[in-house]
């Protein structure tokens, strides 16, 4: 039995819910969409496990219908490119969040990378059509600024103490200490300049989540049911 990725369950599930896009259009008729829960974390926290955890979570309580829950993070990217074809060597500028000043400005200058305010919009409208399709886990991108007045989303922000992240990162990617650190603080800095710059608003405001959970005082598995409780009891009960 071949073990599908989560670049795989992404594809068959945009897949999917285009096709009934498509129908519902053709029929005039709306989807009966899932929920959306947004993501926001400092980093270092391991949301890809607490996201794999939920979609558990659902399974077991929900059963059949909540098999096509996904999350996305660095897939989001795919689907953004496959959204709007954009040409391959765009795609660093998607990944980056926070990219070098100097180069950029002479970039779009000479016509050499893409306007930010071009994909920004790009990543707007993508983030919004995959709450449309709903049962899905938007991790990072501003997503819960995007849908904060979409009726059927969750948003959640995850953080922890700094030798937490620290220790969680040198695990994650195989660090020593002054490198995780470093790493830490760089993106940290990174996402609170993307959703200043790009949104004007402040990342760790507290009014923008319906949550904010402090992963260090709970397991994965208690974090993940916290959640799923509050959007099945908030949307699906």
């Amino acid at each position: 039995m071949k073990v599908l990725g989560a670049y795989e369950k992404a594809l068959i599930y945009i897949d999917k819910h285009s096709k009934e896009s498509d129908v519902a259009s053709s029929k005039k008729t709306s989807l009966n969409t899932g929920p959306t829960i947004t993501i926001s974390r400092e980093t270092g926290i391991g949301a890809a496990n607490i996201c794999t955890k939920l979609i558990e979570y659902f399974k077991e309580k929900v059963g059949n219908g909540t098999q096509d829950w996904i999350y996305l993070d660095k897939d989001l990217i795919s689907k953004i490119m496959e959204d709007h074809n954009l040409p391959s060597h765009f795609k660093k500028f998607l990944e980056e969040e926070k990219p070098p000043k100097l180069d950029a400005w002479f970039g779009e200058i000479l016509g050499i990378s893409p306007s930010k305010i071009m994909l920004l919009n790009k990543t707007i409208k993508t983030i919004k059509q995959l709450a449309e399709y709903g049962n899905v886990i938007i991790v990072g991108r501003g997503a819960n600024i995007v849908l904060a007045n979409h009726e059927k989303s969750f948003h959640v922000r995850l953080v922890a103490p700094l030798n937490y992240r620290i220790e969680s990162a040198m695990k994650l990617y195989n660090l020593d200490s002054k490198t995780a650190s470093d790493f830490i603080k760089s993106e940290d800095e990174a996402r609170k300049n993307y959703i200043s710059k790009f949104f004007h608003k402040k990342i760790d405001e507290p009014h923008h989540y319906h949550a904010v959970i402090n992963i260090n005082l709970l397991s994965h598995v208690e974090i993940a049911e916290m959640i799923g409780h509050c959007v099945i009891k908030r949307f699906m009960s």
